[in-house]
């Protein structure tokens, strides 16, 4: 599969797919990180899922369906792999066990979503806010990254002044560092006991389905 793949750059903010667009490609990120946004009326949206190394963006293909419910923007600019819808579904007629593999993430992806959407609802500013950090700190394997307040408001779906209240508890309690839209994880085990259960919760699944 990796012949029909070509390596791409992509840059941070940039949108891969607009929601209901025809899907015609699919991305491996590599160091990129793509958010999946379900778009919202009158609203910027709310993020459902991140991508990075561990997973690819495109998964309504695998089900034979030729467009995605969902906005692919690109959250850190980094490379990834492409690779045509087409010759994706071409590859995965030739090799079950690819297939088998994908659909696993499928899984996984799906119960993600439905778990981000639950969070959204029902879980405190900051224990989401936690929740994104450690999240985005596994895909980026950096412990410091950019983002900015307003950003961050779009992706949880919660108002500005909120997320800077709960980030400035974070940094008073020196579990992170922010400055001008940039952030440093100093303290990931707080982090982690400050989020929501639903980090862990991902996390076990992937670990599960996905080894």
């Amino acid at each position: 599969m990796l012949a029909c793949c070509d390596e791409v750059e992509l840059s941070s903010e940039h949108v891969l797919h607009t929601a209901g667009d025809p899907l015609r490609h699919v991305y491996f990120p590599i160091d990129a990180l793509i958010s999946l946004v379900t778009p919202l009326e009158h609203s910027f949206g709310l993020e459902v899922a991140l991508v990075g190394d561990e997973g690819m963006v495109g998964v309504s293909s695998l089900l034979g369906v030729s467009e995605s419910p969902l906005r692919h923007l690109v959250q850190a600019s980094g490379r990834a792999l492409r690779i045509d819808a087409l010759s994706l579904q071409r590859e995965l007629d030739r090799g079950p066990a690819v297939r088998r593999r994908l659909n696993r993430y499928l899984y996984v992806k799906m119960h993600q979503m439905a778990q981000a959407a639950a969070c959204a609802r029902f879980h405190r500013v900051e224990e989401r806010l936690a929740r994104w950090l450690l999240t985005t700190h596994d895909r980026a394997h950096s412990d410091d990254f950019c983002a900015t307040h307003v950003f961050l408001a779009h992706m949880l779906g919660a108002r500005r002044v909120g997320i800077t209240k709960a980030a400035t508890s974070l940094q008073r309690r020196s579990v992170i560092h922010y400055s001008r839209g940039h952030i440093w994880i100093l303290d990931r085990s707080a982090l982690e006991a400050g989020s929501c259960g639903c980090y862990v919760a991902a996390k076990t699944l992937y670990e599960r389905a996905l080894g």
